[in-house]
């Protein structure tokens, strides 16, 4: 790896994931070319919903309720009453007729805590149903994202344990066996992202450890192109990622990506280099505030520790899939502060970074 870092040398590897963004741009046009390929339909552009999504639950009452919440927003925008209506009612339909088929995916010890759920999200929903009733679009918004916070923690306690077993070769790196969510402070403002370890465990894993360590303490934002990427991650130095003090030796993390129907992550390798050109990741480039892994051109297991954000444009993220989907790893989206991520740019800072809910789903390589 030590000769590799120097062949690459930090420049190239500051540019190399902005390389492969923008050189195939020259090649093509992103928007006729996916439009002939890609399905048809919206991409979802909420990093919470993405989220929710990608829990690793298979229970089809709360997946439909679920949707019918979702689907408010798309009609919220253009104050089309009838079909928000319709889609609160069915909620309400489901939750009354289906709790059992819902508890029926909760182990026993936790279903005392989901009933309470459950019933709260009940008069949630008639709160929803009386705001649409009225016509009244503020209240509509608020009770929705209750509904929707309510039906994530019932979906979060559907997972008894981590759904997958992580490749052997990767117990030498920390892993994220559930979800954190960590708070940035920035000499613009604060950031709040969630981290995904069911979709990233290794990528995840590797972040919130450096988080942990305090890594990103007083970095500087490295790169910041408006309505497109924001880097960071860079140490002072002429390394470019993080040197693990066990070792003395360069952390490299895999390409990690999940992809919607697989059971587990596929590593090492991108998408299209696998022959998967239309398969979708469980988490897409399709939400501002995506986080992803940066990495060389050329070296799909050469992340280390630096990452950007992802500055959602639409005309570069049609429904299904973009540009980007399966090259690089996202492993997390920022819930708050997006705003903050317009004005950062480059020489900006991370002041601090810490783990504030989620810290004990990090798993620690065991000691040989």
């Amino acid at each position: 790896m030590t000769n590799f870092r120097v062949m690459l040398g930090k420049k190239l590897f500051k540019t190399g994931i902005l390389a492969i963004l923008l050189v195939p741009l020259l090649w093509f046009n992103p928007v006729a070319s996916a439009k002939s390929i890609l399905p048809g339909g919206n991409a979802i552009t909420d990093g919470q919903a993405l989220l929710r999504y990608a829990l690793p639950i298979d229970n089809k009452p709360i997946r439909q309720i679920q949707s019918k919440i979702e689907d408010i927003s798309n009609h919220l925008r253009g104050k089309r009453w009838n079909p928000i209506s319709k889609d609160v009612n069915d909620a309400g339909k489901l939750l009354n007729t289906k709790q059992s088929d819902i508890l029926a995916s909760i182990i026993p010890e936790r279903q005392p805590a989901a009933q309470t759920l459950i019933a709260d999200l009940q008069k949630t929903v008639e709160s929803l149903k009386n705001a649409v009733n009225a016509k009244d679009k503020e209240q509509t918004w608020i009770y929705r994202a209750e509904s929707l916070k309510l039906i994530g923690q019932i979906e979060q306690a559907m997972i008894s344990q981590f759904p997958f077993e992580i490749p052997k070769e990767y117990s030498n790196l920390p892993q994220l066996q559930g979800r954190a969510t960590i708070e940035m402070a920035t000499t613009k403002g604060k950031i709040t992202l969630i981290v995904d370890g069911y979709s990233a465990p290794v990528t995840a894993g590797n972040f919130v450890d450096l988080v942990e360590r305090g890594f990103y303490t007083n970095l500087p934002f490295t790169r910041a192109e408006e309505s497109y990427v924001l880097q960071v991650g860079d140490p002072p130095g002429p390394e470019q990622g993080f040197i693990d003090p066990t070792t003395g030796k360069y952390r490299a993390i895999p390409l990690e990506i999940l992809v919607k129907g697989d059971k587990e992550p596929t590593y090492g390798i991108t998408l299209e280099d696998a022959g998967r050109y239309l398969d979708q990741p469980v988490l897409p480039f399709s939400a501002y505030g995506a986080v992803a892994m940066a990495r060389p051109e050329s070296e799909p297991n050469g992340g280390s520790s630096q990452f950007f954000f992802f500055l959602f444009e639409p005309e570069l993220t049609p429904a299904g899939l973009n540009l980007l989907d399966g090259r690089y790893a996202i492993f997390g989206y920022v819930i708050d502060g997006k705003d903050v991520l317009g004005k950062l740019k480059a020489g900006d800072m991370i002041e601090s970074a810490k783990v504030i809910q989620g810290g004990e789903n990090l798993k620690q390589p065991q000691a040989v």
